[in-house]
């Protein structure tokens, strides 16, 4: 069809259906309840059963009855009465249906109109944006990424459920976990101690691993995601804005063969450590792993790939190393609303995806002077203090300075072995608490103080 052709056509609407809604909610009070959970009155195409919508609305919010006679008040009122078409017309609405019972079926109509003008008014905007030369095309598609997820959740509905309605549901779920046996209801991390307490990392949750350079984020979320993706082949993604994708996958073959990280980098290797090294290059060649190396990455970029690989590669799960490393858009804000906006948008994508997200935060070098060594604490997130309130859970590696170990050890020799806490600081649907495990220096490998035990 010629573009003329498509500039000519009346956009997508039902005069009959919006005003069978208006004529329901005029003879039926208790229509508004019903209708309310599909239509707000941008979602009408007439400018005067808007405005009867709109009346119908503030006079629920009031508490007040919707007839003939308060509707023509109201809009009188507010001056919309002859915008509305005036008396004649609103009293001509209870006319077009015998009843109110289908209420819904003309409001989904309605709405239903609504959302094609807004997707006829979206591709408009790209279209219009796609000839702009001086605007990026990846952030041209992010925005209307965006536009059309925004779209699809303004249209979700919300009504309430009675509680019979509820519990046959809730019985199924907590039955068919039983007869799974499974032992948690999230992904696991693999560190039993850490899982017994969160149960997993749940969907939808922004879960937040914060710790003093050099303690060993990194080597923690890898060991983690190898867990996932090489024990249990858990589709998992980790994103890296500060090693590179050989760096990390060198640092993983060595925990995962259990070879020193040292001779690995320098190629000093026994017969025995290349014959395990092979073997685990094979375990991890068939592993559900994805990483994404992209130094300055922006958080654009970031959503971009994440909802590619969810779509494509099925991925369950995705770590990002780390949280303020991510770049903003908005170059104008101050850091700490930058790293704000990117905290809110994480949580966000967590949800929309529906899977966990796990970023690493540094905290700040004040945590090393403290004297009573009790690690990092929530106010110790560094740049913004919305990373906190975002995480639905944040969990801190702590381990006492070196200095400090190798005095407790009495002139003894240090051990390659260094006991490390995890610190459960925040859970939002689960208790607080630690988790002691042990760092292998040699391996850059963290395990459970239990599985050694």
């Amino acid at each position: 069809m010629a573009q003329g052709g498509l500039k000519d056509r009346i956009p997508p609407h039902n005069d009959d259906a919006e005003k069978a809604t208006l004529g329901a909610l005029l003879l039926d009070e208790d229509a508004i309840a019903a209708a309310i959970q599909y239509l707000r009155p941008a979602d009408f195409y007439s400018n005067a059963n808007r405005r009867v919508y709109e009346a119908v609305l503030n006079l629920f919010n009031l508490g007040r009855k919707a007839d003939i006679i308060t509707i023509v008040e109201e809009l009188r009122r507010t001056g919309e009465l002859d915008g509305a078409g005036g008396p004649a017309y609103v009293a001509s609405l209870t006319n077009v249906v015998p009843t109110a019972a289908n209420v819904d079926y003309y409001a989904k109509i309605v709405q239903d109109c609504s959302l094609r003008r807004s997707l006829i008014k979206v591709s408009g905007e790209v279209t219009v944006e796609s000839y702009d030369e001086s605007r990026e095309s990846r952030i041209i598609l992010e925005e209307t990424q965006q536009r059309i997820f925004e779209l699809v959740e303004d249209r979700h509905t919300f009504t309430y459920k009675s509680a019979k309605e509820i519990i046959p549901k809730a019985i199924e779920i907590i039955e068919n976990l039983r007869n799974s046996r499974k032992e948690y209801t999230g992904i696991a991390s693999g560190f039993d101690d850490l899982d017994k307490l969160t149960s997993g990392f749940q969907q939808s949750e922004l879960i937040i691993i914060g710790a003093r350079p050099s303690v060993g984020k990194t080597s923690l979320a890898l060991n983690m995601a190898a867990n996932i993706a090489v024990s249990k082949k858990i589709p998992t993604a980790f994103f890296s804005l500060e090693m590179s994708d050989m760096a990390l996958m060198q640092r993983l073959i060595s925990s995962e063969a259990n070879i020193d990280a040292n001779a690995l980098r320098t190629g000093y290797l026994k017969k025995s450590e290349f014959t395990g090294l092979v073997e685990t290059a094979g375990r991890l060649y068939e592993a559900p792993l994805y990483f994404v190396d992209m130094p300055n990455m922006k958080l654009l970029d970031l959503r971009a790939q994440a909802r590619r690989l969810k779509v494509q590669e099925k991925v369950e799960i995705i770590f990002i190393d780390y949280l303020t490393l991510v770049g903003s858009e908005n170059y104008q804000l101050p850091r700490h609303e930058q790293v704000a906006e990117i905290s809110r948008s994480l949580k966000a994508l967590a949800r929309e995806l529906n899977i966990p997200i796990v970023a690493l935060s540094q905290v700040r070098r004040e945590v090393e002077g403290k004297r009573d060594n009790s690690g990092p604490g929530l106010a110790d997130l560094r740049e913004s203090g919305s990373i906190e309130q975002d995480a639905d859970v944040v969990i801190f590696l702590h381990r006492e300075k070196e200095q400090d170990r190798k005095n407790g050890e009495s002139g003894e020799a240090a051990s390659d072995t260094l006991p490390t806490e995890l610190i459960v600081a925040k859970q939002r649907n689960g208790p607080t608490g630690k988790v002691d495990i042990l760092f292998h220096k040699k391996y850059t490998k963290f395990v459970s103080k239990t599985a050694v035990n």
